[in-house]
């Protein structure tokens, strides 16, 4: 008979317990993705999906790729573009957005509602996964690494994934200059365990503190007239001790300044807008609620219904890092493609031993 290796549990509940706790976490969608993801693409997915119609070369040359026969899950398929694409493979695809899931099912395509954190999916029963513009909606770092986790489980042991987001390092700099960055307001209400700033790149700047998050709202124009007023010098690049040597200044400095130059060292997260045209609005009822609610504001200068999209802007080497803590896969593909940084990975065989 052959022999079974049983390995001690060496965690005590209370660990278990926390793990549980956390994997619970990351799973409940925060509020500003609710808001500023899921009711923002449920409201403008007509207009959204008359405007996603081009493939990606690079995306669609690693599904061309594939092998005849092939199950590929696209997951966040948005209007189902890449569904199909190969007609050698089996696709099915799903997408946070019921609207989104709708034009899709209008097409016959196979598709259904799911979280991009927790798949309804068996395990490794794919040959192949596609996230294509989804994680950089995610707005934690244990929620995008679980993402990608979740990419990884569904697909068989040597299977594929494609993932890709936008990139901090944009070609076209001046839309940097279009997008809201992330108000102390919404920093306020989001600071925990895998939020942005709570990351090493936020959390070991010498010139920002938790302390220093303040407890009431700042106007869009005065966090703009802040994020102007901010010089762009090689004080940031000097080390922690010559900071140090600044800590005094910095005491004369609002708390709401000393966070708007520390959202302007580290700017990974934005405000996004899309104009939906009102000839667009009037179509759904969402516009009116959206309206009414200060989800969305109007430009009559351009005939429109605007929406803030929430994003997290990848840097470079960010997506690697985060992929390389997935411990069963391995990048075997990293490039930047269209200001989106990219990379596939490929599922390990796991030890038998």
């Amino acid at each position: 008979m052959r022999d079974v290796k049983v390995k001690a549990n060496s965690k005590s509940t209370e660990e278990e317990e926390n793990e549980m706790s956390s994997s619970l976490s990351v799973k409940s969608t925060p509020e500003i993705e609710k808001k500023y993801v899921h009711r923002v693409y449920d409201a403008i997915a007509p207009h959204f999906s008359s405007t996603r119609f081009a493939k990606w070369p690079k995306v669609a040359a690693f599904l061309e790729s594939l092998p005849s026969g092939s199950v590929v899950l696209d997951a966040g398929c948005g209007n189902g573009k890449y569904l199909g694409l190969n007609p050698s493979c089996f696709f099915i695809g799903c997408d946070i957005s019921n609207p989104l899931i709708k034009i899709c099912s209008d097409k016959g395509q196979e598709v259904l509602v799911a979280d991009a954190v927790n798949l309804p999916y068996r395990e490794e029963f794919g040959d192949a996964a596609i996230s294509i513009a989804v994680l950089h909606h995610l707005s934690t770092e244990n929620r995008r690494k679980s993402a990608i986790e979740e990419l990884v489980r569904v697909v068989k042991p040597g299977g594929f994934v494609l993932i890709t987001v936008w990139a901090a390092e944009q070609e076209d700099k001046s839309l940097l200059t279009k997008w809201t960055p992330l108000s102390p307001k919404y920093v306020e209400e989001w600071v925990g365990p895998g939020s942005p700033m709570n990351s090493p790149r936020v959390r070991n700047n010498p010139f920002f503190g938790l302390e220093s998050i303040p407890e009431t709202d700042v106007s869009a124009k005065d966090q703009k007239a802040g994020l102007e007023s901010i010089p762009e010098t090689e004080e940031s690049t000097r080390e922690p001790k010559a900071t140090q040597d600044s800590l005094g200044e910095q005491k004369d400095k609002s708390s709401v300044e000393v966070l708007l130059e520390a959202l302007k060292m580290n700017q990974q997260e934005y405000f996004v807008p899309w104009h939906l045209p009102y000839h667009r609005a009037e179509v759904s009822g969402a516009s009116a609620s959206a309206l009414a609610s200060g989800l969305a504001k109007k430009d009559d200068r351009k005939g429109t219904v605007v929406y803030n999209r929430y994003y997290h802007v990848f840097s470079e080497g960010e997506l690697e890092r985060l992929a390389s803590g997935v411990g069963n896969a391995i990048i075997v593909d990293r490039f930047y493609d269209k200001s989106n940084w990219c990379i596939v990975l490929q599922k390990e065989a796991l030890n038998q031993d």
